[in-house]
């Protein structure tokens, strides 16, 4: 990671950017309340973050620089580690403003003060592409309010805009104890609780605004090598916009989520990428006769909705998980393309 060359800030209220045509204002918006997920009592099993310290067993020796492993630096319980989000994110947003031209603003539910930033004109006036990242736990109650779901309609009503929504896996939903081992190991994440369930807020918002999509398992992508992520299988006569140009593969990741789609209705969205699944590992979605899973959709443009719709989890967009030439270019098309 680049050091900046500015001083950081912290407690600024964000500046709105300037249209430029041509040129993408991208946000971002993590749909947690930051103070509901640190303060997850650490003697919890699931439906949480680890802490920094378990990080550091699990990872050992990777996080024993002190920057990392000094609690006079860095925070050592739940809110060190969802730090470690905030660090993962800078390679993309100076990607994107190097690409752009523009910064791209890090909006949070509830932030780390306690203030509340809902999805309304403040975040959406100036901005032409919204991610949304689905990294609440259920437990934690996050809903998109009423208000919130019109704000995006209107927002999708803007020629040109774009809503990118990436709900987090969903490991554990079944009761069965037995059947959420299996998922555990599937994935075999020391890190993940037999049971963690994310994306309560972006749920709210898919089915408030009609997305026939919901997010399941934590599903453990097939390698080609260690940790070098299968090339994923593309449906590239579907994808006339150009969002898989130039792209072969993402980035490699423990348990990934099935972007399941609800619908029969054909052509209301578009499966165009699948990531085949490790099948040395198994799991009921592998046992029920699948080998691959939805990585990445999009849903056109249709009626009165001008913007596109995809979905695309946010550890694609995280360099904790490394990436690559296939990888910037993804970048490069989600915050260029017309």
């Amino acid at each position: 990671m680049n050091e900046s060359r500015t001083a950081r800030t912290y407690n600024q209220n964000h500046v709105p950017r300037e249209y430029t045509p041509g040129r993408r204002r991208v946000s971002i918006y993590v749909a947690w309340s930051y103070p509901a997920e640190a303060g997850r009592n650490p003697a919890e099993l699931d439906n949480r973050f680890s802490t920094m310290t378990e990080v550091r067993r699990v990872a050992w020796p990777a996080y024993e620089d002190p920057k990392w492993s000094d609690p006079m630096r860095f925070q050592q319980g739940i809110a060190g580690t969802l730090e470690l989000f905030f660090w993962a994110w800078v390679p993309f947003q100076q990607f994107v403003a190097e690409t752009t031209g523009h910064t791209v603003p890090v909006y949070q539910r509830v932030d780390q003060a306690g203030f509340r930033t809902p999805l309304d004109e403040r975040v959406l006036a100036d901005t032409d592409t919204l991610f949304v990242f689905g990294l609440d736990h259920m437990i934690t109650g996050q809903d998109a309010a009423p208000e919130e779901i019109e704000a995006l309609r209107q927002f999708l009503s803007r020629e040109g805009t774009c809503l990118v929504l990436g709900p987090h896996h969903d490991v554990g939903a079944a009761d069965d104890l037995e059947v959420r081992n299996v998922e555990y190991h599937h994935h075999g994440d020391l890190l993940v609780p037999r049971q963690q369930r994310f994306g309560r807020y972006t749920r709210s918002l898919m089915e408030g605004l009609g997305v026939p999509v919901e997010n399941r398992y934590g599903l453990r992508p097939a390698v080609r090598e260690p940790n070098r992520i299968a090339p994923l299988s593309i449906a590239r006569d579907l994808d006339t916009k150009g969002w898989l140009e130039g792209v072969t593969t993402f980035n490699f990741h423990l348990h990934l989520p099935h972007y399941a789609v609800t619908t029969d209705e054909p052509d209301v969205i578009h499966v165009l990428g699948r990531q085949p699944i490790d099948m040395s590992r198994p799991h009921p979605f592998a046992e029920a006769g699948n080998t691959e899973f939805n990585m990445f959709l999009w849903m056109p443009p249709s009626g009165e909705r001008a913007g596109d719709v995809l979905m695309a989890d946010s550890t694609i967009f995280s360099s904790l998980f490394g990436g690559d030439e296939s990888l910037r270019n993804f970048w490069r098309n989600i915050v260029s393309v017309k």
